[in-house]
């Protein structure tokens, strides 16, 4: 699989695609990249994002007002890759663009523009037949959610059919900054554990520094999102420099507070 994870945790970046424009959205996830994001989600805007909170579902709102579409989310997709071979790409969205194109020709178009992997939201395992059918046939990683509310039995149902890694969100409710790391995002951490060897990487509410670091003594990976969201839109003009600011200084005050070299 195409994902790294040897430094703790890995930066996995969301961005709104077309936030504020699509070119800006190609120059903030290279600068991301640069600043060392490993991880890209590509976060395709939806209308009606019920696991968003309000900084992401503004986001969304801007993309769509110009006709963002899931199209041209797998056209940056390729651009990026042009750029750069090594980090990972993933598509975050939810079900209903991707079947209004036809899971088949997605997972085809998603591995011909470079995709690792493809991440959909509102997908229960018990209805993803096709997408699991035609996403190993494109060699695309199924990467789904897993929640504190996962029971035991869910939590084997997933990692049964996940591959690349798991996201495990960090508290029941929407996406959205948060001051406390709750504790029971370790917790769901230890308990998947029991169900794969796959990386986790724990996201909702990750803001700071502080949390990034925390995060690391216990997964692989951490996800940014609305923190990255909100300093696009807080800085415009400056938006991929603004981003590749926030990115470099989470990596700087995480190794020096896991004492570990950048």
């Amino acid at each position: 699989m195409p994902f790294h994870f040897e430094n703790k945790p890995v930066l996995v970046a969301y961005v709104t695609c077309g936030d504020p424009d699509l070119a800006t959205t190609r120059e903030i996830i290279l600068a991301a990249i640069e600043a060392g994001a490993g991880i890209i989600e590509l976060g395709v805007p939806f209308s009606d994002p019920v696991a968003d909170g309000p900084v992401i579902q503004r986001a969304s709102e801007r993309a769509l007002k110009h006709g963002t579409s899931l199209e041209q989310v797998l056209k940056l997709a390729a651009e990026i890759r042009e750029h750069s071979q090594s980090v990972g790409l993933i598509v975050f969205s939810y079900l209903n663009p991707i079947r209004q194109m036809g899971i088949p020709k997605f997972c085809k178009i998603a591995r011909h523009a470079g995709l690792d992997g493809v991440l959909i939201t509102d997908l229960p395992v018990e209805e993803a037949g096709e997408y699991l059918t035609e996403a190993r046939r494109n060699d695309l990683a199924t990467i789904f959610l897993v929640a504190p509310t996962s029971t035991d039995q869910r939590l084997k149902q997933i990692a049964a059919v996940s591959t690349g890694f798991v996201y495990a969100v960090s508290r029941t409710g929407v996406t959205g900054a948060r001051q406390q790391m709750p504790e029971d995002a370790s917790g769901l951490v230890k308990r998947l554990r029991k169900f794969t060897k796959l990386p986790v990487a724990v996201g909702f509410g990750i803001s700071t520094p502080e949390q990034f670091a925390a995060v690391g003594k216990f997964a692989e990976g951490a996800v940014v999102g609305s923190a990255i969201v909100q300093t696009i839109e807080q800085n415009p003009g400056r938006e991929p420099a603004a981003v590749a600011e926030f990115v470099s200084k989470l990596q700087t005050v995480s190794s020096q507070l896991s004492g570990r070299q950048t």
